[in-house]
């Protein structure tokens, strides 16, 4: 039997965190060995340092290990970071710089043009951007790789299908986004309990100019970004888990609606270890997909697709849905990191 690979968790005590704890544990790969966070937990026991808000228990050995503060001395082959981008950026640099393979959710360094912001089912090719940020940044063995926005997630996928089939002109987003993204304690009850906030801090531009890099092409050891431009407004619900995302799209050739469905089921990437049987599961259901039902698809890492339509304005409308904090968040970190290990990035 292989060797796991030894993880560090950046930020564990976090709704991040934890989940990345939550869906290691088991993991044919990897092990959770450090755990760090602030200064507030740093000595503790993590059982002790975390108030643990997962559905399933915390797994007594992760309970065990003693916090660490976020510094780059840790036994690990590999770090997952769910920093703040407030402290992300300086800490998961001085990282790679020590040589750690660093895993990021944050969104510091997401639009640097020398770190990949990576989809393995949409972007597999842009971790050559590795070798250009080792130059630049005089990296040795370590770099940094970053998963995106956990409501880009939602309906990258569906975008790239449509793009590589139709090619996309222009996008109109609507998010509906759960109050677990904000983390914990996230909003406060007395502004989403019976409420729609309208308005999510620095959201927005972030899904008007991630899925550009993300569908891009990488030429040389630099990524040209996908042309087509995104409008978009995000809201805060009073839904747990589960981002959805009312998508209106044109596209640069207007195709029957039954090709539209056709190039959204058959799209599909790199099989890994944590990777859903089918990426896009589609919904016939006039009234699906709502997060209740559907964020848990595939273990929380498929993304699901419905009401299908051809639009008045846009050419097609639809409506994705995907799990935040599973695939929006840990779960693309640890697909990242199959697909690293997969390509021999890490564990060789």
């Amino acid at each position: 039997m292989t060797e796991k690979l030894k993880v560090g968790i950046l930020g564990a005590t976090g709704t991040v965190g934890q989940r990345f704890i939550q869906l290691l544990e088991n993991h044919p790969q990897f092990e959770v060995t450090e755990v760090c966070a602030s200064e507030r937990s740093e000595g503790k026991n993590y059982a002790q340092a975390a108030a643990w808000k997962l559905a399933t228990p915390l797994p007594e050995r992760v309970g065990r290990l003693k916090v660490k503060p976020i510094e780059p001395t840790l036994d690990c082959d590999i770090v997952f970071s769910s920093l703040p981008s407030s402290i992300a950026a300086s800490a998961e640099v001085a990282f790679a710089q020590a040589g750690y393979p660093v895993i990021s959710n944050s969104s510091a360094l997401r639009m640097e043009a020398d770190v990949p912001l990576v989809i393995p089912e949409i972007n597999a090719d842009h971790l050559g951007l590795i070798t250009r940020q080792r130059t630049v940044r005089n990296f040795d063995k370590g770099f940094v790789v970053t998963n995106p926005n956990c409501s880009v997630i939602t309906f990258a996928a569906p975008l790239a299908a449509l793009s590589e089939a139709f090619g996309v002109e222009s996008v109109a987003v609507t998010t509906l986004q759960a109050v677990s993204g904000a983390g914990y304690p996230g909003v406060p009850s007395l502004d989403v309990a019976d409420n729609v906030v309208p308005y999510i801090d620095g959201e927005e531009p972030k899904v008007e100019t991630e899925p550009q890099k993300i569908l891009g092409q990488l030429i040389g050891d630099s990524i040209e970004h996908a042309s087509f431009s995104i409008s978009a407004q995000c809201n805060r619900v009073p839904v747990l888990d589960g981002h959805l995302a009312c998508l209106k799209v044109k596209l640069s050739v207007t195709p029957a609606i039954e090709d539209v469905r056709y190039a959204l089921e058959d799209f599909d990437g790199p099989a890994l270890t944590s990777s859903p049987p089918k990426l896009i599961v589609f919904r016939d259901e006039i009234d699906r997909p709502q997060p209740r039902l559907d964020r848990d698809a595939s273990n929380g890492m498929a993304i699901t697709v419905g009401r299908l339509q051809p639009d008045n304005v846009f050419d097609f409308r639809f409506v994705a849905l995907s799990h935040n904090t599973i695939r929006g968040a840990a779960g693309a970190a640890i697909l990242n990191a199959e697909l690293l290990a997969d390509r021999g990035w890490v564990g060789g």
